[in-house]
């Protein structure tokens, strides 16, 4: 089974997911082309390697035309029908409103809004759009079965928004962190995003402290935009596979052999 492990030992955000995947084998080819296919305002992706606290990683920044800067907030309903109009494949367009409607979802709460009232602000939706769906296109060129994750830092402090100054974490990534593992941080910044977790609360199977038994494939290191005072501001991904038993498939459930057959995994990534 094709596996995928997050190692957020920093955090996770939509850009330091996006470049730690192709970092990892991820063709990056295919990702730019088929985000082509969104009708949004023009936008390329810029990449370079660069080195946080001693450790080289891929930064990945969305460049926007000047000239066609939007102006306006886009609703969710609008980005849902984005990316279902773009045609992308089932599993891509399946991972990438999964993990919009899980940010979506916990902003209508915050907010007090209805779903398809919760606006992305301008530029940041562009940025959220492309980094969402680069992930899903990722995760879907590398073949992803399984996600695991590591417990992840959110980061404290406070952050300066379009509704003010507010607390780390957002409201909205503390709603979709509820029910799964955080790690403590003593780090005053944000660390993990509204995007971040949105990935985390959408896409991974299980969690893990520590790799999980797989051979690794590949490892990829993906940077993030601020610099951490005693540790590398990236997320480590790796890519590996593990053999697939009767051991495996039932998971921590237990059940007699003779019921073993009606065991599934959840393959939610690769319905392609």
């Amino acid at each position: 089974m094709k596996s995928l492990y997050l190692d957020c030992f920093s955090g996770i955000s939509g850009d330091m997911t996006l470049a730690a995947l192709v970092d990892a084998g991820a063709d990056r080819h295919y990702i730019e082309e088929e985000l082509q296919k969104i009708k949004i305002e023009p936008f390329t992706l810029a990449w370079k390697q660069v080195l946080k606290q001693g450790i080289s990683s891929l930064k990945v920044d969305v460049l926007l035309d000047k000239e066609k800067l939007p102006h306006q907030h886009r609703h969710y309903s609008d980005i849902v029908k984005l990316i279902q109009q773009a045609e992308f494949n089932e599993n891509v367009t399946s991972i990438s409103l999964t993990i919009f409607e899980k940010i979506a979802v916990s902003e209508a709460k915050i907010h007090n809004l209805p779903l398809e009232k919760v606006h992305f602000h301008e530029v940041g939706a562009i940025d959220s759009i492309v980094d969402i769906v680069g992930v899903a296109l990722a995760i879907d060129s590398l073949k992803i079965e399984k996600i695991f994750s590591s417990p992840v830092p959110l980061g404290s402090g406070t952050i300066h928004c379009d509704h003010g100054v507010y607390p780390v974490p957002a409201p909205a990534t503390l709603d979709m962190m509820r029910g799964l593992p955080i790690a403590p941080s003593k780090y005053q910044l944000e660390m993990t995003t509204p995007t971040g977790a949105g990935i985390i609360s959408g896409m991974v199977d299980e969690f893990s402290i520590g790799i999980p038994s797989i051979t690794i494939d590949s490892i990829g290191y993906g940077a993030g935009t601020r610099d951490l005072p005693n540790q590398p501001n990236v997320l480590r991904v790796i890519v590996g596979h593990a053999e697939e038993s009767k051991h495996t498939l039932l998971g921590h459930h237990e059940h007699d052999d003779k019921d073993h057959h009606h065991a599934t995994d959840h393959h939610h990534h690769h319905q392609s």
